[in-house]
């Protein structure tokens, strides 16, 4: 389900997610009692919502959501990039915080891999956006890691998945993971923080 106040985002949305394999969008809503009263008549698995409505928040559609559909995860996906907001949304139960610049294909990658029951919202990437100058490598698991390393070499999915001896659906969930935990919203994004990596290390 999708809930966005503005119809024409709402409908781009939907469009996209519909056209992905797997997906399908069972309903659409504009405000918060309109969004908790179709959710509770169609039951959607991953409920995309926006921060901003008109008679509240999309903080108050999964707060309320844990009372009447508790197997529904929420995504919240919006144009504010504050740390509060991500710290809300954490505290109220989202599995994933996206910003409305990604591009439609991780909106897709995102929705899939938050219905197969994973989180890419924890504590502990709130924490590391909160600092500062902290590693924002610092939560990613031995795989992320070795899988960060060859994005930085340009290898492709396909390549990586090769090198690592495992299928390409679990390099891209690797992906989707890793530029969650580092604060990115692009491959590319994350190429060339490793090439500022390597840069900064060759100088010293």
């Amino acid at each position: 389900m999708i809930v966005d106040d503005h119809e024409i985002v709402r409908r781009g949305i939907a469009e996209i997610v519909d056209r992905a394999d797997g997906l399908v969008v069972v309903a659409e809503a504009g405000t918060v009692a309109e969004a908790i009263r179709r959710a509770e008549l169609v039951r959607p698995e991953v409920v995309l919502v926006d921060l901003q409505l008109p008679d509240g928040t999309g903080i108050d559609i999964i707060s309320q959501l844990k009372e009447v559909l508790p197997s529904a995860h929420p995504i919240v996906l919006t144009s504010f990039d504050d740390d509060e907001a991500l710290t809300q949304a954490l505290h109220a139960g989202a599995k994933a915080y996206l910003l409305k610049t990604v591009r439609g294909a991780e909106i897709t990658d995102v929705v899939k891999a938050v219905a197969s029951g994973r989180t890419l919202l924890d504590e502990r990437t709130v924490t590391r956006r909160r600092a500062d100058h902290g590693d924002p490598t610092a939560n990613l698991t031995p795989s992320e890691r070795k899988v960060l390393e060859l994005i930085g070499d340009g290898m492709s999915n396909r390549e990586i998945g090769e090198k690592l001896g495992v299928a390409e659906k679990t390099v891209k969930n690797h992906i989707t993971s890793l530029l969650a935990k580092m604060g990115l919203q692009r491959r590319t994004q994350a190429a060339a923080w490793v090439a500022g990596q390597r840069a900064s290390s060759w100088r010293q």
